[in-house]
């Protein structure tokens, strides 16, 4: 396995693949890897002969009160983990290698499916990921990219940039990789405290829950009121939790597939989550 730190050693590394026409596949990743990115890797290695997989703390998705500075760096340990799954090359950049060092004067934004969940807390977060998403496609030019599906209106947005740009690569979703109590696997969980570690599978349980309530009839409203109370209760402070189809549109009643999504802080932490409900008449 390699590591490259430049664009144009990366570019070196994958000529032989190129020219093979061998199939690479991608994972971007911000480091600080869990069983979540590994997953991502295997079925890369899956579908693709070469596996490239990104490890890059991107600043420009981060807001003025966000954890960029504090964002776990750990290189040593993830270039281990990746070793053990099958990656081939490893591309951690610096900020500079990626941006320059001149103004970015080009932005890359998506509308509608931004403006509300996670755009609406989060301004100019999918702007910032729109942006160097689209910079390591092109400097990597995959044939297949890997996203795990818990950020799922990300996985949306990049879906939607690929197509409206015709960036020439598919975008693959991943299920949510889960601790074994049902907590969706996030690096943001290394933040939580050993007491509120226990209480975050709570909302992986109220999802659950409202499954079971949608199937048995109870109106969707009264599914989002039912899921915002029990998290509450547990300790957490809501930001949101909400229906939509799995095109990110918004849902009144339960007569299609829906997604229900929740973000909400425990202690200092914000946690997402969400789960896609297959309607059944």
């Amino acid at each position: 396995m390699k590591t490259e730190t430049t664009i144009q050693g990366l570019t070196a590394s994958l000529s032989p693949a190129r020219s093979a026409r061998k199939i690479i596949g991608f994972v971007p990743t911000m480091g600080n890897l869990h069983e979540g990115h590994l997953n991502l890797v295997r079925e890369a290695r899956k579908l693709c002969d070469v596996v490239v997989v990104s490890i890059f703390v991107n600043p420009i998705q981060f807001g003025p009160n966000e954890d960029f500075d504090n964002y776990p760096r750990t290189l040593e340990q993830d270039s281990h983990l990746l070793a053990d799954v099958g990656c081939d090359i490893i591309f951690a950049p610096t900020v500079e290698q990626m941006y320059g060092n001149k103004p970015r004067l080009t932005n890359i934004s998506v509308s509608e499916i931004t403006n509300d969940l996670c755009g609406l807390q989060r301004p100019g977060h999918f702007d910032g990921v729109a942006v160097v998403v689209t910079k390591l496609f092109n400097i990597v030019q995959p044939n297949f990219a890997f996203f795990g599906q818990k950020d799922y209106q990300q996985l949306a947005v990049i879906r939607q940039f690929v197509r409206d740009l015709n960036i020439p690569l598919e975008v693959i979703g991943v299920p949510i990789t889960r601790a074994e109590d049902g907590l969706a696997l996030s690096s943001r969980n290394g933040y939580l405290s050993e007491e509120n570690r226990k209480i975050a599978p709570t909302i992986f349980q109220t999802l659950k829950a409202a499954e079971q309530e949608l199937h048995q009839g109870v109106a969707l409203a009264e599914v989002l009121e039912n899921i915002k109370q029990k998290l509450t209760q547990a300790g957490f402070i809501v930001d949101y939790v909400e229906a939509r189809t799995p095109e990110l549109q918004k849902i009144e009643a339960f007569d299609q597939d829906v997604v229900l999504f929740i973000a909400a802080k425990l202690g200092n932490t914000r946690l997402i989550d969400n789960l896609q409900i297959a309607y059944t008449a």
